[in-house]
């Protein structure tokens, strides 16, 4: 049964504990890394079928697969996708930015270039789930902001295909090229580049453990976006909450993983007592009853605070992936969040709903990163670089300045670039 702990009695490194890692397989990451980057394709073709089961006699999807599988997904679900598809770009086409140009001197021309990244690689979970969500949270974002080509990668079954649900979104998503890689190998193919496989300049989107190693030991190679730990989900809720609802949301995070965490912090002790029997009988009618048990049982927690501002405090100290505010005034409470990656506000207004539908991305930092990192945004796919101009007459103004600032710091070459430009 999920643990019901109480401010006053419960230590600090009870209350913010997070489960997050297993074993360590940095040395395994590190061997197929290096595998892939020194044989290729050959390495990829191994792999796959060494972990996924499946001879492929080829790695990049080809059109006639992603026609079979339009014709395999339901018309409804299609249009599912659409809709979602056009949500998620009604709101990132407002993270779309242009450059800018100062001119407030005479003489003096400054300013900032936005550009797209020419290639990024995105990893899409495979395993025990199928995430088409994922597909369009990853790549909407990267064709808003320019980038040429789109580059998918996740793992096929054992008979080497890929979910037909996964395919139509990425034609939704107008994703470049698929390849039916997954797990460390991918990552490392996408930072060095194959036969097969291109190099990109960043890759984006959460995994397992090997990928989340795989994409550290790459970073410098190439970006990324985060390392990205088990899903998460924090609610605050008062007595105005239905114990139903909270007892769903908390597992529609813990049926992830069995790493996930899920918390509820309430100023309302009969609320939690009913949340508790609730996940108890939700849990028996899961179908992923092993995975969300084994979550519950390691991560969950509900936490009595004595007030919801001290609620928000704890929340804010634990940084969750999700957060929800299940009061009846939410958007009062809005302005005292300080660390959460997204926040869903009110009673209607479940964690979920973010996952596929309402626009906000569901790649988010996790692991207490969200006080230092934001959601998957246009941002993550775009680069800047500055410009500078000076007339002569402008630069002849501050060259005295600029070369006295450099020789403060001991460098006469960078004092005599600008002095030898006055001189008489």
């Amino acid at each position: 049964m999920i643990k019901i702990l109480n401010v006053s009695e419960t230590s600090p490194a009870e209350l913010f504990e997070r489960v997050t890692q297993s074993a360590d397989v940095s040395e395994v990451v590190s061997d197929i890394i290096e595998n892939v980057r020194k044989n290729g394709d050959k390495a990829l073709f191994y792999y796959t079928e060494k972990f996924d089961g499946a001879k492929l006699s080829s790695l990049e999807v080809t059109e006639d697969e992603m026609n079979d599988a339009l014709m395999n997904v339901s018309p409804e679900f299609l249009g599912i996708l659409y809709e979602a598809a056009d949500n998620i770009r009604s709101f990132h086409k407002n993270q779309v930015r242009s450059g800018f140009v100062v001119s407030d001197k005479p003489g003096v021309v400054m300013g900032q270039k936005v550009m797209p990244l020419e290639k990024v690689g995105f990893y899409v979970p495979g395993g025990t789930a199928a995430y088409p969500s994922s597909v369009l949270m990853d790549s909407i974002p990267a064709k808003l902001a320019g980038c040429k080509e789109v580059v998918m990668v996740t793992p096929c079954g054992k008979d080497g295909r890929l979910k037909p649900e996964i395919l139509a979104a990425a034609k939704v998503a107008g994703v470049s090229r698929i390849f039916k890689i997954g797990g460390a190998q991918a990552v490392a193919a996408l930072a060095y580049g194959t036969e097969t496989v291109p190099r990109v300049d960043k890759i984006v989107g959460p995994g397992n453990q090997y990928v989340a190693e795989a994409k550290r030991q790459v970073f410098g190679r190439v970006a990324i976006d985060m390392i990205a730990g088990p899903s998460e989900i924090l609610i605050i809720a008062d007595k105005s909450a239905n114990p139903r609802y909270l007892a769903a949301d908390l597992l529609s995070q813990a049926e992830h993983d069995r790493l996930a965490t899920a918390v509820l912090i309430t100023d309302c002790a009969d609320l939690a007592k009913s949340v508790a029997e609730e996940v108890e009988i939700q849990l028996e009618k899961l179908p992923r009853i092993e995975i969300a048990r084994a979550s519950i049982e390691r991560n969950g927690k509900i936490i009595v605070a004595e007030s919801v501002m001290q609620a928000l405090e704890i929340s804010n100290e634990i940084a969750p992936e999700h957060l929800e505010i299940c009061t009846d005034d939410p958007f009062d409470l809005l302005s005292e969040v300080k660390n959460a990656g997204s926040i869903f506000l009110g009673h209607n207004c479940p964690e979920p709903l973010g996952d596929y539908f309402a626009g906000p991305n569901h790649t988010l930092p996790t692991s207490g990163t969200a006080k230092f990192s934001s959601p998957l945004s246009v941002d993550d796919f775009v680069k800047k670089s500055q410009f500078t101009y000076f007339t002569d007459k402008a630069f002849a103004e501050v060259a005295e300045k600029v070369a006295a600032f450099a020789e403060s710091e001991g460098f006469g070459a960078h004092a005599r670039s600008a002095s030898i430009r006055v001189e008489k």
